[in-house]
């Protein structure tokens, strides 16, 4: 004679069993659609910086003090007066989110890609914030003016000499996050002038892309 309560018994077992699984397995695509959503959301969000194009309008550059230049597409300003080096480069945000620019730091001559990008406390913070718009032209500005700094009078020998010298840029989304540091290159040109290229992307939030 059959046993119905160990089968009813067996029975629920089995369908709290089934249960279990398909809520284990719509929980997995639950979490894989959210991961989806998130990257989708990031991605529309993050910003790559790249010197600017040539035929790009120029840029009004005004430094702490009330200094000011035009800064043309492509070009950089290295230029040392009263005992100031005034820095800018000109750039392009490629990405699709807002670039705010967090920090930077300088260093004479030429890094190469394989140099490591110091930690993000030696950076020097901006005192403004300066923001490039997603597919838009825009540009980074600073200054050395403090004698002090152990890097005030390398620079002025450095500008004296138009010998090319580098510049990390630290920057991120809107919200802060995804940041990202772009070592760019600042190089004489023929002209008298200076232009920058980008040597390398770091991502400090993420996996590098390479």
């Amino acid at each position: 004679m059959a046993d119905w309560q160990t089968i009813s018994s067996l029975a629920t077992a089995g369908g709290t069993l089934v249960l279990a699984a398909a809520t284990f397995s719509a929980v997995r695509s639950s979490n894989r659609s959210a991961r989806v959503a998130e990257q989708a959301l990031l991605t529309g969000m993050r910003p790559l910086l790249v010197p600017s194009l040539s035929d790009d309008p120029d840029q009004k550059v005004v430094w702490s003090g009330g200094r000011a230049a035009r800064l043309g597409g492509g070009r950089a300003i290295a230029e040392h007066e009263d005992g100031v080096t005034y820095l800018a480069i000109s750039l392009r945000n490629v990405g699709a989110g807002l670039a705010l620019l967090h920090g930077w730091y300088p260093r004479p001559g030429w890094a190469s890609v394989d140099d490591p990008r110091v930690e993000l406390d030696s950076f020097r913070r901006l005192i403004i914030d300066l923001y490039i718009a997603p597919g838009g032209p825009g540009y980074w500005e600073s200054a050395l003016r403090e004698e002090n700094d152990a890097l005030h009078d390398e620079f002025q020998r450095v500008l004296a000499d138009r010998e090319a010298f580098t510049i990390d840029l630290l920057y991120g989304d809107q919200d802060g996050g995804q940041r990202t540091v772009s070592r760019c290159l600042v190089l004489p040109a023929s002209d008298g002038g200076w232009y920058s290229q980008i040597a390398r992307h770091w991502n400090v939030d993420r996996a590098d892309p390479r």
